[in-house]
């Protein structure tokens, strides 16, 4: 119960965290409302300088998507790399939020997890969807290895 109430305290915490917008491209061109589109938003880890994450989602279109009111399908893809230095802090936790987006009006957001590899000095970012499909989350995974920043 602690670590459920733990996950749910993370989560909270990291919805502070904001996306920026890189670009959408249009998947479906739609009559009336908004097209059916491919977004992709990059956020930074918001404990470990130096990383950047990119998600691409689906997001529907019509007049259900332009009004705000449609569900979009649990489909992403996760890339995280190194964008600077790189200095993991001693009381890193094994694993943690760090970036969750609502994908549709009740109960389903993509969640993207940090997690600590202290043996391979790798730190993995693993994105799952809240919304189960035929018995398991869609998810993604990106792993960035800790290296010296050579600054090119």
């Amino acid at each position: 119960m602690k670590k459920l109430i733990k996950i749910c305290l993370l989560f909270l915490v990291s919805a502070n965290v904001s996306a920026e917008t890189v670009g959408c491209i249009t998947t479906a061109w739609k009559l009336i409302g908004a097209n059916h589109q491919v977004c992709v938003e990059a956020f930074s880890d918001p404990k470990i300088a130096g990383v950047t994450c990119h998600v691409s989602q689906a997001k529907t279109g019509g007049i259900s998507g332009s009004l705000g009111l449609a569900q979009d399908p649990s489909q992403f893809s996760l890339a995280c790399r190194q964008t600077g230095p790189i200095t993991v802090p001693a009381n890193l936790p094994k694993d943690e939020a760090v970036f969750s987006e609502s994908t549709s009006l009740l109960f389903k957001e993509t969640n993207v997890m940090r997690l600590w590899d202290e043996k391979h000095k790798t730190l993995v970012y693993v994105a799952v969807s809240r919304k189960l499909i035929d018995g398991a989350p869609a998810n993604s995974i990106s792993t960035v290895p800790v290296m010296t920043w050579s600054g090119q």
